[in-house]
């Protein structure tokens, strides 16, 4: 498996990824599918402010992808970053989060952010383990404040220093 950066071809891969989390989980709180030409504004969008966006990738296959962007617009925010992982449902449990984790802490770091958030699904126990493992605490649950596949859901914040 090799972690790189994102490269156009990857993005209908990384679109159909993003859709089935917005289908069929509630890793996303959005009801509506992507579509390439919106991977591919996000991507331009991303290099245009120096962001990381990454893939693993397994010779052609895009097995997941991860990035950061601003956590909130205002300036007293700048070195804060939130951040998304995805991995294609066929490849769970098999270190590719985790192996996308490392290398995004890193180039956040290395352009200067002290802060990075996650908001995870409180339901999601294995993306919140995760965060824990990588140094990331629990720091905040905002209760019923999502709605998705009839029910409302918990978010939960989980932050780590950047050192």
């Amino acid at each position: 498996m090799l972690i790189r950066d994102v490269v156009e071809a990857d993005l209908p891969a990384i679109t159909d990824i993003r859709n089935d989390a917005i289908l069929t989980t509630t890793s996303l709180w959005t009801y509506y599918p992507s579509d390439v030409a919106n991977r591919a504004a996000f991507l331009a969008d991303q290099r245009a402010k120096g962001y990381a966006f990454l893939a693993a990738v397994e010779g052609d296959t895009v097995l997941g992808y991860a990035s950061f962007g601003d956590f909130r617009p205002h300036d007293g925010y700048r070195l804060t970053v939130e951040h998304s992982v995805y991995v294609h449902k066929d490849h769970h449990r098999k270190g590719i989060a985790r192996a996308l984790m490392l290398p995004l802490m890193d180039r956040a770091r290395n352009i200067g952010k002290h802060v990075m958030i996650g908001a995870l699904d409180a339901t999601n126990e294995a993306s919140i383990a995760l965060h824990e493992k990588l140094g990331f605490a629990v720091t905040g649950r905002l209760p019923e404040v999502g709605f998705k596949f009839d029910r409302f859901l918990d978010l939960v914040f989980v932050q780590k220093v950047l050192k």
